[in-house]
């Protein structure tokens, strides 16, 4: 058995969403345990990859606000989706992997928590056309597809501190978020032998998120900054 913290947000801004997912990055080699994180939206919006260009994201999606994310990847919306983040300190074997295998192990967990939960869902074995940028449009290798459209993908950074890994879902018709999520923990006890712990979330992590926040993700600077 491994202990994994378990962390449930409120719904929050885009900012401080992005804010607490890098702080939990940055502080994940002093809690030497995994964080799984479920989160929401209290506004519709859209989220980019590190990477991308603000002017071509713009033009590209009506959501706003938009909020540069700490990972790669395409536009995210996030007006009707799930969201989770994953992070792992550098001790972890997760660290270890290539990113391809990383990808593929977190999505794979997915799809087995889809099946706990009576629906069949596949992984994509190639990518497939998609509109440049756009997360949903099409699909990845190894991404999460129901009945051939993509219902899961996510964006992953490594670095000195520790590997984030950012997902969405677009949740099937019928599915609760609640049975979804149980499914999710569930499904890694039985995998990975992971004893969960309810983690309340500590008041000065709270504190640096929302600086950060402030100061980084709520700053056109750094949201226009390519």
């Amino acid at each position: 058995m491994e202990t994994w913290l378990r962390l449930r947000s409120d719904p929050a801004p885009a900012a401080l969403n992005m804010a607490v997912d890098e702080t939990l990055l940055l502080h994940v080699p002093q809690l030497n345990q995994p964080v799984l994180r479920f989160y929401s939206w209290n506004e519709p919006a859209a989220s980019f990859g590190y990477f991308q260009r603000y002017a071509e994201v713009s033009r590209a999606t009506p959501l706003r606000p938009l909020v540069r994310r700490p990972t790669g990847g395409g536009i995210v919306p996030h007006d009707n989706d799930w969201t989770y983040s994953l992070a792992f300190p550098p001790s972890h074997p997760w660290y270890a992997l290539k990113a391809i295998e990383s990808y593929r192990r977190v999505h794979d967990w997915l799809r087995a928590a889809f099946e706990e939960t009576g629906i069949t869902a596949t992984l994509a074995s190639e990518a497939q056309k998609q509109v440049a940028g756009q997360c949903f449009s099409g699909a990845e290798q190894f991404d999460v597809l129901l009945r051939d459209r993509k219902i899961a993908g996510a964006a992953q950074r490594r670095t000195r501190d520790g590997l984030l890994i950012q997902g969405s879902i677009q949740p099937p018709a019928g599915l609760e978020r609640g049975s979804w999520e149980t499914a999710l923990c569930d499904r890694a006890v039985k995998q990975w032998q992971v004893e969960w712990c309810h983690w309340p979330w500590p008041a000065n992590l709270e504190q640096s998120a929302r600086q950060l926040a402030l100061t980084k993700y709520s700053v056109a600077g750094f949201t226009e900054r390519r």
